[in-house]
């Protein structure tokens, strides 16, 4: 997995929680907006082996330095020992005619950990990750706030700027099959939602689009939106960013 789908633009240091059950992470971005959580599952794994519960603290952005190192067919393999200062990293190639070894520091970084509450959300969108990513990325151009609606007819994500302002619609198709894959947009409705947010923080999240050929927006008035990359097989990667309030709109 891409340590820059977590940060380090958003996170830049995080504590990975090492269980017998797999690893997990949760951080805050500096400002208190955003929070992040990570969950990879011991099966899916090639190898994964936990002796005791562990926490390592890192650098995303030196991590993320060492693993650019790697090749895209590369046997990556993390190690850290008990009482260890340090995390190491194995590049294997895919016919091991070349071997790499990396170290990196750990770090002590106090973290909280943060209840979520279980909420049910009133709307639920699952569409492509390309084409989530693709909506931030156009409609950055000419705002920096975007409003999330939802209705049976479709998920708006609109944009008003100094420059102008756009919208981009996307519409559930009549029937929807599981197996077509993920290049449907279905959305599961219970009453129509209509939140804004912080487009910047949104675009930061499409960073994950490569995790996952789908993303699964979540959102339920007054409640933060949830943005989550199911990785297949191994896991998942959550967002979570507070709606902008009414007052904040409109100083």
């Amino acid at each position: 997995m891409r340590a820059k789908a977590i940060g380090p633009e958003l996170v830049d240091q995080a504590n990975f929680d090492c269980s017998p059950s797999g690893i997990s992470l949760q951080a805050m971005d500096s400002s208190h907006v955003s929070l992040v959580t990570l969950m990879l599952q011991d099966d899916g794994f090639d190898h994964y082996r936990c002796d005791r519960n562990i926490s390592l603290g890192i650098s995303l952005a030196n991590m993320c330095k060492i693993l650019k190192c790697a090749g895209n067919d590369d046997v990556i393999t993390l190690k850290a020992k008990d009482q260890s200062d340090q995390i190491e990293f194995t590049f294997e190639s895919p016919k091991q005619t070349r071997i790499s070894h990396f170290s990196l520091k750990l770090m002590n970084i106090d973290s909280e950990h943060l209840g979520i509450p279980q909420t049910e959300y009133k709307c639920i969108v699952k569409m492509p990750s390309a084409e989530y990513k693709r909506i931030c990325t156009e409609l950055s151009v000419v705002g920096d706030t975007i409003r999330i609606s939802a209705s049976k007819d479709g998920v708006r994500f609109a944009v008003a700027g100094e420059i102008g302002g756009g919208s981009i619609i996307c519409k559930q198709e009549p029937a929807v099959d599981e197996k077509e894959g993920d290049s449907s947009v279905a959305i599961k409705l219970e009453e129509k939602v209509s939140l804004t947010f912080a487009l910047r923080y949104l675009k930061l999240f499409a960073q994950a689009a490569a995790l996952s050929p789908h993303v699964i927006l979540k959102l339920s008035p007054d409640v933060p939106l949830v943005v989550e990359f199911p990785i297949p097989e191994l896991g998942y990667l959550r967002f979570y960013l507070a709606p902008k309030i009414e007052d904040e709109e409109e100083s």
